[in-house]
């Protein structure tokens, strides 16, 4: 929305963020080392302002943000409680809070000056002007829209890993390459294999989508990994070498459409015979949600398998779609998302107002996806594999369908 109506989009943190929070509940503490009452060494404090350390402290810190946001003015978003709106005057703002880190954006570029100088009043602050490093991810504005990369954070974790100086990789995971829990002796530093994964979790969580099968699949084995598992995952590492200057990219839109994939393989799993769902979810282009996951329970057919994936692609999208009537200048009343899967069963079965399976998993399924088109909360349109955006989220791929289908789901040169 920012990109297509030139809104700034500023950034500011908060200094010492939750020192500003209010205690509800009685918290006791330890005379601090250098400041104990010399008359009454055995006593204790207690605590108003919450600390940091305190499991309290978040929390308190957000309740006492949320009732100075309220005071002057801005609501509480019902689907998402970190984004906060006001209009007024035909003005629109928007807030978007991550614990101490602080994004505005509207149409009214002195309103936005003046709610950050009345934050400054209430906290201290700082003002860091147009957003260009938020969470990891860098922003940079340019004529033709908005690029999030996450360059300097994958370079940092390919110097962490030695992987820094290692040759580029044109596929996440190898097609070939079937993983397993025993496939080869345990790998002598476990602690690194988990830390490298919980980065590559990080960094698919914010930007780099067309890894998150690789890590869904890397991640299966955090418990006892092998060498064969480094081995994957060190190829992973020497993908992300190759594609550094790769991000996202939000340009102008015409119209505000969200649009999502849904796909699955069956019985991937070497171990357990699961499959694998995903879905991505896109506006003009971008990707704004995406997610890669082991199912919970054994498919019995394609279709079971596929239909699975559609029903958890229709929870995220009643979600999008109750995220979007809550901001006041998404046009109105909002569309029914279309859904795209490449599995004309699949789409016959949520079609269908009956049920005739045995299947009682499948069965809640089918009524959870039938209420949310009859809803008209999503709508289910068929889409050939090779231009589903969700496939590389459910196996590996080869160099060529890797670029085609990262393009669409706007992944593209920074540079």
């Amino acid at each position: 929305m920012a990109v297509t109506h030139n809104w700034s989009i500023q950034q500011i943190d908060i200094n010492n963020a939750f020192l500003n929070g209010t205690l509800s509940e009685t918290v006791f503490m330890a005379q601090p080392e250098g400041f104990i009452d010399s008359s009454q060494p055995t006593a204790v404090c207690k605590l108003n302002k919450s600390l940091y350390g305190l499991k309290q402290a978040p929390r308190a810190w957000f309740t006492t943000l949320k009732q100075f946001l309220t005071t002057i003015g801005f609501q509480v978003s019902v689907s998402d409680s970190s984004l906060f709106h006001k209009r007024e005057n035909g003005k629109l703002l928007l807030i978007l809070v991550y614990v101490d880190d602080i994004l505005l954006t509207g149409d009214d570029s002195h309103a936005i000056t003046s709610v950050i100088q009345q934050l400054n009043q209430k906290f201290a602050l700082k003002t860091l002007g147009e957003v260009n490093y938020f969470l990891g991810l860098e922003a940079r504005r340019t004529s033709a829209g908005l690029f999030l990369s996450q360059t300097k954070y994958t370079h940092d974790l390919l110097a962490k890993t030695g992987m820094l100086n290692s040759k580029p990789t044109t596929v996440p995971l190898c097609p070939s390459h079937k993983l397993r829990l025993d496939d080869s002796p345990l790998f002598d530093q476990p602690t690194l294999y988990r830390s490298t994964i919980g980065a590559l979790q990080y960094l698919t969580k914010k930007n780099f989508e067309d890894i998150s099968f690789a890590v869904n699949k890397l991640s299966q084995f955090l418990h006892a990994p092998t060498t064969n598992h480094w081995i994957a995952c060190k190829h992973l590492l020497r993908f992300l070498k190759g594609t550094l200057t790769l991000g996202l990219v939000f340009k102008p839109v015409q119209r505000f459409l969200l649009e999502g994939y849904s796909d699955a393989d069956w019985a991937s799993s070497l171990d357990d015979r699961r499959s694998t769902g995903g879905y991505v979810f896109t506006i003009g282009g971008g990707a704004v949600s995406w997610k890669s996951s082991k199912q919970t329970c054994i498919a019995r057919s394609t279709m079971e398998s596929e239909f699975i994936a559609l029903d958890k692609a229709g929870e995220e999208a009643e979600w999008l779609h109750n995220f979007l009537e809550d901001i006041p200048c998404w046009p109105k009343p909002v569309a029914a998302i279309m859904i795209h899967c490449d599995s004309q069963s699949a789409i016959g079965r949520a079609q269908n107002s009956m049920y005739n399976g045995k299947s009682r998993h499948i069965h809640r399924r089918h009524n959870t996806v039938r209420q949310l088109i009859s809803n008209g909360v999503i709508t289910i349109d068929y889409v050939k594999s090779k231009e589903n955006l969700a496939d590389p989220l459910t196996k590996g791929f080869n160099r060529d369908q890797v670029y085609c289908l990262s393009k669409g789901m706007g992944l593209k040169s920074t540079k």
